[in-house]
């Protein structure tokens, strides 16, 4: 009876530890195939798929906040597919689907929570790649006018002309027009003067043209341009243009005024004039005279006082 017991013990004890063993060397196989399949895709995504993505970036002149973002978006890919791939390779499927299902599902909570956040991010990223401003570029957008001073991957920071600094998020710059006045090395200015109907139009012309040419910062190509663009109730309108290279802000506000000031002294001496608006009425007048109402005092005359 006692052998009995003994041997069922035994044999009870032998399977345990087989069971033990067998469990031990499934586990160690398993986590041999996870941190081979990591190791392995790791590796060629960190030392082979991102140099040369590095390089191709920089090579095609890129950003280097652009450059910088891609290789720490693809570093924490790299993890991913590598642990996708481990799991795979070690029959983590059980895993996996779970895994799989969890990140979909938080994914879609934080697209939904943060859908303006992930707006400014992706926004900020083709801003650094078009290159529609720089910093220091002088633009308008949406009525409002600065200096770009800062191009982040979520804002860009603005400073207006009265010192104010306004932070943009890139949502507003990617989705509406932008004007980039000093995009290019030349800047045109323009600006319509009238003169009367009696006046000469060939000499207010030249005085137009003249005074272009004597403004400091005026560009000689292309050459300044007067046009007869407009015949308005009061005046005939003649529009100047001229050119500035390398434009600011602070040059054109500058030019512009020289300009203007310049013309108008010669307008001034040439006595050619510049008619404001008015209204004309014709017609007649009459005033008729109507007697007044008597004015009743209000007492019973039938009462002596």
């Amino acid at each position: 009876m006692a052998g009995g017991l003994f041997g069922i013990g035994q044999i009870t004890v032998d399977e345990l530890t087989n069971s033990l063993v067998n469990e031990v060397l499934t586990g160690v196989s398993v986590a041999g195939k996870f941190l081979i399949g990591f190791v392995l895709v790791y590796f060629v995504a960190k030392r082979v798929i991102k140099p040369r993505l590095k390089y191709l970036l920089k090579n095609r002149q890129v950003n280097p906040t652009v450059v910088s973002l891609t290789m720490s978006v693809s570093e924490a890919v790299s993890v991913i597919i590598a642990i996708a791939a481990a799991s795979t390779l070690a029959e983590f499927g059980v895993v996996m689907s779970a895994f799989a299902t969890l990140s979909g599902a938080i994914a879609l909570a934080v697209g939904f929570a943060a859908q303006d956040l992930i707006g400014n991010f992706v926004s900020g990223i083709f801003i650094l790649r078009d290159e529609p401003f720089h910093v220091g570029d002088w633009i308008e957008w949406d009525g409002m006018k600065g200096v770009v001073r800062e191009v982040e991957l979520r804002t860009t920071k603005i400073e207006t002309f009265d010192n104010e600094l306004i932070t943009v998020p890139n949502q507003e710059l990617a989705n509406n027009p932008v004007v980039n006045p000093v995009a290019n090395d030349e800047l045109r200015i323009s600006f319509m003067f009238g003169i009367g109907y009696d006046d000469d139009i060939e000499q207010a012309k030249q005085v137009i043209l003249a005074g272009a040419q004597k403004t400091p910062g005026v560009s000689n190509s292309p050459e300044p341009a007067v046009r007869l663009t407009e015949l308005g109730d009061s005046y005939v309108g003649l529009v100047g243009t001229a050119w500035i290279d390398n434009p600011t802000h602070s040059e054109y506000v500058r030019v512009r005024s020289d300009f203007v000031q310049r013309v108008k002294e010669g307008f001034d001496a040439e006595g050619i004039s510049i008619p404001y608006p008015f209204t004309e009425v014709t017609g007649e007048l009459s005033i008729e005279e109507t007697q007044a109402p008597a004015v009743s005092s209000g007492r019973d005359p039938t009462v002596n006082d």
